[in-house]
């Protein structure tokens, strides 16, 4: 692993990549840091964690559409508040990677946001 300085929406990030992943974690900052802007610079957002939820969304959902396997159930993730889980479908047989893999990145979100004490 290899340690990898970038910058999200001008703020500084110290990012871990396998030695032979900088140029893919590149690409990814890059859509992250466009969809952030993007979202910033409409001016309806200033919270710098809710304009991180909502590139992720929007980078999620693109994918989603390019390739419905990354596409999620909302079953999959558990059931709202209140609901008693009825009518839950089984998630298909690779659809539990998917999920793992995108509450995997979600917690990584989160515990960046966590970190950054200047959100607000």
């Amino acid at each position: 692993m290899k340690q990898v300085e970038v910058q999200i929406m001008s703020q500084t990030y110290l990012l871990a990549c396998p030695v032979d992943g900088e140029e893919a974690l590149r690409e990814a900052v890059a859509k992250v840091d466009a969809a952030m802007c993007r979202i910033r610079d409409a001016g309806k957002v200033k919270a710098r964690d809710r304009i991180a939820v909502l590139a992720a969304l929007n980078i999620a959902f693109e994918a989603s559409q390019r390739d419905p396997a990354l596409a999620f159930r909302h079953s999959s993730f558990g059931t709202p508040e209140g609901a008693d889980g009825a009518g839950a479908q089984a998630s298909p047989a690779g659809q539990t990677a998917v999920d793992d893999a995108l509450r995997t990145l979600i917690a990584r979100i989160d515990a960046a946001l966590a970190a950054d004490d200047r959100l607000l």
